[in-house]
């Protein structure tokens, strides 16, 4: 190894390696990550996902045959696509929405341009979508996000970003509707998203 100025000594602190998107692509090319892999690049860090829940599916589920309908081509419902928002981010949002384009985006990755909502389905992910891709998604400028808390039971709006934070939220509960600002005649009853506990059997007496 060539020692140069800026090779780590052992008297240095580690410097994390982050990657790029060509980079993050590359590695997919020589076959490091694969089709099977669930990665997404935030920020320079290849993210490792973990696997998809019953509830989880179903709420994605939810949102891509709801939405469509009730959009009538008004916007583009991209699920669990992949978004370009800077040369070291590219994740893959829940949901999206996007502006209307005839070739479906073919020609490239949506860009924040190109984003009216974003929607994450939090359940094992809630502190990551609460704090490194929602802080991703303001800095990229992107107009409008929606957590979808198991936790907590509630839809939680983010909009209106500056300086890398959403300066407004709205939180949104099970007997509430809520609607994309961009659409605010979409509206969406909440508590279908979270059904009510089953009961407990009565133990005999």
């Amino acid at each position: 190894m060539t020692i140069t100025a800026d090779t780590p000594t052992l008297t240095q602190a580690p410097i994390r390696r982050r990657f790029t998107v060509a980079e993050y692509y590359a590695m997919a090319d020589a076959g490091i990550l694969t089709q099977d892999d669930r990665v997404e690049l935030l920020d320079g860090d290849i993210i490792l996902m973990p696997p998809i829940g019953d509830w989880h599916a179903a709420n994605v589920d939810l949102f891509t045959n709801e939405l469509p309908l009730m959009l009538n081509r008004q916007a583009l419902v991209r699920i669990q696509g992949p978004t370009r928002l800077s040369d070291v981010s590219e994740p893959e949002p829940d949901v999206m929405l996007l502006e209307w384009r005839d070739d479906f985006y073919r020609a490239g990755k949506p860009t924040p341009d190109d984003i009216l909502l974003i929607i994450e389905v939090s359940d094992t992910t809630l502190d990551y979508d609460r704090n490194n891709k929602l802080s991703a998604y303001a800095r990229a400028g992107v107009p409008e996000v929606w957590i979808v808390s198991r936790d907590d039971r509630r839809i939680e709006a983010y909009t209106d970003p500056s300086e890398g934070k959403y300066s407004s939220v709205q939180h949104v509960g099970p007997d509430q509707t809520i609607a994309p600002r961009a659409f605010p005649d979409v509206t969406l009853e909440v508590g279908q998203f979270f059904p009510k506990p089953k009961p407990l059997k009565a133990e005999p007496a």
